[in-house]
């Protein structure tokens, strides 16, 4: 018998009704790939911090995002291009993984509003300073190690 990842069941079958999430074919090496580049994204942030703050925290977010995106690939499973594609990874994520690790994938929201208010900037949207650089690069660490950990654990969905 095929083991089933049954946390967050019912969120992702009814995502996949509604087109937000979709079925694709499953990848570890994808996944892997995914990690990798995620590590790297990180690493170039924490190199950029001081002289690109807003930069460097798109990397990290970057880096992030791929990292949660990488325990989908695994499971066979990808967020569509529908508006909100981002805040769908998280809701994946934290369906199918929390509890018990929801307390560090919630970062990724700071993250996703902090990055949507720099790339689309208004007057009144406050310039991204070393510390929340620091801050992103910190959580996108604990979430790419969390999701480089979760792959062997969660199968195909």
């Amino acid at each position: 018998m095929i083991a089933r990842w049954e946390q967050g069941r019912a969120v992702i079958d009814q995502l996949i009704t509604e087109e937000r999430v979709q079925r694709v074919t499953p990848s570890r090496e994808l996944a892997d790939t995914m990690i990798a580049l995620a590590r790297t994204h990180l690493k170039t942030a924490t190199q950029a911090a001081e002289a690109d703050p807003t930069g460097a925290f798109q990397m990290a977010y970057d880096g992030t995002r791929k990292a949660l995106a990488a325990t989908l690939a695994n499971q066979g499973l990808r967020t569509t291009t529908a508006p909100g594609a981002h805040a769908m990874l998280l809701e994946v994520c934290i369906a199918q993984l929390d509890p018990p690790m929801g307390r560090t994938l919630k970062h990724f929201d700071w993250m996703r509003r902090t990055r949507n208010s720099a790339e689309y900037p208004t007057l009144e949207s406050p310039e991204i300073g070393q510390s929340d650089v620091a801050d992103a690069i910190r959580f996108g660490t604990d979430i790419v190690n969390l999701a480089a950990q979760v792959l062997d654990s969660m199968p195909v969905y």
